[in-house]
């Protein structure tokens, strides 16, 4: 049974919100270090909260561009894990999956591996609803950096970016228990090896997710 465009939207509408406000800040964050056109074409071109965020706190830190492309590209090879997983669920030749390539997010990758009956719509939904989110919120977050503009913000900003998207997935009590477990293994990752960094999150995510049940 075909579902309303309501429908399909209803788990879509909160994470494009968290999604604006996570652009919002990114936006604001970079108020005074990059000239606000460049900042915004940023967010337009590249679509990655995660390597926006980690490159802007590497540069802040003052790392070279050999040190912000080497890391931001790591923290994409998780796009060849999403990709690889959504190509048996979205039926498409290889020129649309090559547009549909341009909205592969963490976030777009998991509403349509949720969704059973129309995957591809919900994706491309997503996709729309999840770029328009973060663009706008660049730009709104731009004008605004006045009040917020601080660069450090994206750094600790990251973390809480990986809090909210297991917060957003949970759907019973095993999910709750993996979140809490997630967080928990991750204040003890950085404390006992605090080179992981931003890091950390990630590699406990695969870790449980390694590990968890399959539904």
């Amino acid at each position: 049974m075909e579902r309303s465009t309501a429908g399909r939207l209803a788990p879509i509408v909160p994470v494009a919100v968290a999604i604006f406000v996570f652009g919002t800040i990114y936006g604001a964050s970079q108020a005074g270090v990059t000239p606000p056109g460049r900042t915004v074409a940023s967010s337009a071109l590249v679509f990655s909260g995660a390597a926006q965020f980690t490159a802007a706190g590497l540069l802040a830190a003052g790392a070279g561009a050999g040190v912000v492309v080497g890391t931001v590209a790591v923290l994409n090879l998780r796009h060849l894990l999403l990709g690889a997983v959504l190509r048996q669920r979205l039926e498409a030749t290889p020129r649309q999956r090559a547009a549909l390539a341009l909205c592969l997010i963490d976030e777009t990758a998991g509403l349509a591996l949720a969704d059973r009956q129309e995957p591809l719509r919900t994706y491309v939904l997503a996709g729309v609803a999840c770029y328009l989110a973060w663009v706008g919120g660049t730009a709104i977050g731009v004008v605004g950096g006045q009040v917020v503009g601080d660069p450090q913000l994206a750094e600790a900003v990251f973390p809480v970016l990986f809090v909210g998207l297991a917060a957003a997935a949970i759907r019973g009590r095993g999910d709750a228990a993996r979140a809490v477990g997630a967080a928990l293994v991750t204040v003890a990752a950085v404390a006992l090896l605090p080179g992981l960094g931003n890091l950390a999150p990630i590699v406990v995510a695969v870790a449980l997710a390694s590990v968890g049940r399959r539904t």
